[in-house]
């Protein structure tokens, strides 16, 4: 009877320390959110996508114990905002996860409870990812679109809240008494929903690999603007934007040899205000020279050859459906996403819609495809420089995101894959798999090389991946899985959406891809 007692105090006390220290660890960690330093806080939010990819991998290969920090449940939703029930993933008899055992925390990765966020850090995520550096290219798209283009930012801002709504909207199913369960966690398990039975896995493949151009093409997109950037700074210096190319990505080839974003992640915070304030600094530029703004050359008079890669622009610059599944399931008040997702596109709207219009107006028929270019020498080389400092400290997270999901797509996922696992027994990384990202790097390189043209290649990303995962996948997911519940005009909706944002997207592929062809072949010749 004594060691009974003792036993049950013993486990008592055991289970009040592990809840006092997880508390206090919420506390810590809710404090460095609020300070701005929680996931994806860089403008593409792809550390987001790594978690989306991190679930994918535990739902297909591994079986999810979830380990509570108290018994009864009472005491772990307190205060703090930690998630409810403190649970985490493991792997099925073997402890942490493979990025724990790579890292060496795997008593930290079974121990950390990470906060729930709120509203508003969501919020500022949400942000980052639609108002990132690539909206230095939204007045080019004015350029050949003149107020057709402003009515498709518009336009834009409208669907792409609309179709995140819905994205998550599927993740959801209603039960025996009615209400709705989170039944899935990502893109990837939507997408595998809408074709199971017959093909389960399909989806999630066709996700992953949209989700590789993507990234592989914003890191592409990086080097492009870094050498161009560079180059327009010092015009009198004898190196060609093909030189600093090379340069600039002789310094992010460490990325190869990146285990995890801790370090990088701390900049991100950093590199968003910077980019603020160089928006702030253009903006007013254009307003001291308001009076010879040309509002004669604003029309609605369209460029049919080069507007289609308008709209891919403008679609790029809102992408942020890839990671929404995880960014909804990190909040605290799930109710509030909807209220979210409006006034953070509803700023972006205003804030894109106001920065291209000022910009085309103070340079019209002379506007670059990166407006910094324009700015006058004795102030574009300091905020060029400030860019591309933004731009090479922004790489290795879509970076490090996309060699995520190939290696776990092709390489880290047991016997269901081709190839062989890239890492050793003891998590370290094989030099072939080490050469492979050294590859990645290098491939980003050739591209930015042979197509150095910041528009083009931002059109086609935004008409290939952009518009499908914005456009055209949500609105067929919402389609198929909840069609028995669906309103006649929301039927009516999601059907408008997928065929406009099919049209758009075969458009704006088609002349991106001609441009590119055209601009390879200058390149090669010269």
């Amino acid at each position: 009877m004594a060691t009974l007692i003792r036993s049950k105090l013993s486990n008592k006390l055991s289970n009040a320390a592990t809840t006092v220290s997880n508390k206090s660890q919420a506390k810590v960690s809710g404090m460095f959110a609020r300070m701005g330093f929680q996931a994806a806080t860089n403008e593409e939010a792809v550390g987001f996508v790594d978690c989306d990819d991190l679930d994918y991998d535990h739902r297909q290969g591994m079986q999810m114990d979830i380990l509570t920090t108290d018994e009864m449940g009472g005491e772990g939703s307190g205060d703090g905002g930690g998630l409810s029930g403190d649970s985490h993933y493991q792997r099925d008899g073997t402890g942490a996860p493979r990025s724990a055992s790579k890292d060496g925390d795997l008593a930290n990765e079974l121990t950390e409870v990470k906060p729930k966020i709120t509203a508003w850090e969501a919020g500022w995520n949400v942000t980052n990812a639609i108002q990132g550096m690539f909206v230095l290219g939204l007045p080019y798209a004015i350029l050949h679109g003149g107020y057709l283009g402003l009515f498709l930012i518009i336009f834009a801002a409208v669907v792409c809240c609309y179709t995140g709504k819905i994205l998550i909207a599927c993740l959801y199913e209603e039960n025996e008494d009615g209400q709705l369960v989170r039944v899935r966690e990502s893109y990837v398990d939507i997408a595998n929903a809408c074709c199971a039975p017959r093909f389960p896995a399909l989806g999630g493949h066709i996700v992953n690999v949209a989700q590789i151009i993507e990234l592989v093409m914003t890191c592409i997109l990086y080097v492009v603007v870094s050498g161009n950037l560079m180059y327009n700074s010092f015009p009198n210096m004898p190196i060609s934007q093909k030189s600093w190319a090379i340069i600039a990505t002789a310094a992010l080839l460490p990325c190869a040899f990146l285990k995890n974003l801790k370090a990088v992640s701390k900049f991100s915070l950093l590199c968003t205000m910077a980019h603020f304030v160089i928006n702030i600094l253009v903006i007013a530029y254009c307003l001291s020279r308001a009076r010879d703004w040309a509002w004669d050359k604003v029309k609605f008079y369209i460029d049919v050859k080069k507007f289609p890669i308008s709209i891919g622009i403008i679609v790029f610059s809102y992408t942020s459906q890839i990671f929404l599944p995880s960014l909804e399931g990190n909040m605290s008040k799930p109710s509030e996403f909807h209220c979210m997702m409006n006034w953070t596109h509803i700023a972006a709207c205003i804030l894109k819609g106001l920065f291209a219009l000022v910009a085309y107006l103070t340079w019209a028929d002379t506007t670059k495809e990166v407006i910094t270019d324009n700015l006058p020498s004795t102030i574009r080389a300091v905020v060029n420089l400030f860019l591309v400092a933004k731009a090479l400290l922004s790489y290795p997270l879509p970076f490090f995101a996309a060699v995520e999901v190939f290696e776990k797509s092709f390489f880290n996922d047991g016997e269901r894959t081709v190839f062989p696992d890239c890492y050793g027994g003891d998590g370290r990384l094989k030099s072939w798999g080490l050469s492979l990202r050294c590859l990645l790097v290098v491939f980003t390189l050739l591209m930015a090389i042979y197509v150095p043209h910041f528009a083009l290649l931002m059109g086609l990303t935004g008409s290939l991946t952009g518009a499908g995962l914005c456009f055209l996948l949500p609105s067929l997911f919402h389609l198929r899985l909840l069609w028995r519940k669906l309103l006649w005009h929301q039927v009516f909706f999601d059907v408008a959406i997928f065929v406009i944002g099919g049209i758009c997207s075969i458009s704006g592929f088609i002349h991106s891809t001609e441009g590119l062809i055209e601009a390879f072949q200058e390149n090669t010749q010269e």
